[in-house]
């Protein structure tokens, strides 16, 4: 099954990076990733009909400590995170998603997954956080896993 992993966030507010930077290490071993920072939108110029998207962004929740990561598929994803993930241009990121796979038919027959890592910092640095940062090798194998 083809797979294309989609690495969202701002690298330049903290944890709010850290899918971009754990985008950019899964592309080093090989994988199929594309950047989208923060514009969900992005997905629409560069999607080639892959069969798996794997999303990994930060999320903020009360319900899991820092660093911590959780895996959603499906509709769950949709269902979840609606709230929770940063908004890209005024529109939420699983908003976004939702739009385009209504105007792509390949897309909206994919196997949606979203591997959300628990922010702890979201203020102008570069620097993950040691909670977020400490997690990093488990949250690539679990994606690597899904990837599989």
């Amino acid at each position: 099954m083809s797979t294309l992993i989609l690495a969202l966030g701002n690298e330049l507010m903290k944890d709010d990076g850290v899918g971009l930077k754990v985008g950019r290490i899964l592309a080093e071993r090989g994988y199929n990733v594309l950047e989208i920072g923060t514009d969900i939108f992005k997905l629409q110029r560069y999607y080639n009909g892959e069969e798996r998207i794997i999303i990994i962004d930060a999320i903020l929740t009360d319900k899991y400590k820092p660093g911590e990561m959780i895996h959603l598929k499906g509709e769950e994803v949709f269902e979840k995170l609606k709230a929770e993930i940063r908004s890209a241009h005024f529109m939420g990121a699983i908003d976004g998603l939702k739009l385009l796979m209504a105007l792509d038919e390949r897309l909206a027959k994919a196997e949606i997954h979203f591997v959300g890592v628990v922010a702890k910092e979201i203020e102008l640095g570069t620097e993950l956080s040691e909670e977020v940062k400490s997690n990093i090798h488990n949250i690539i194998n679990a994606i690597e896993n899904i990837a599989k």
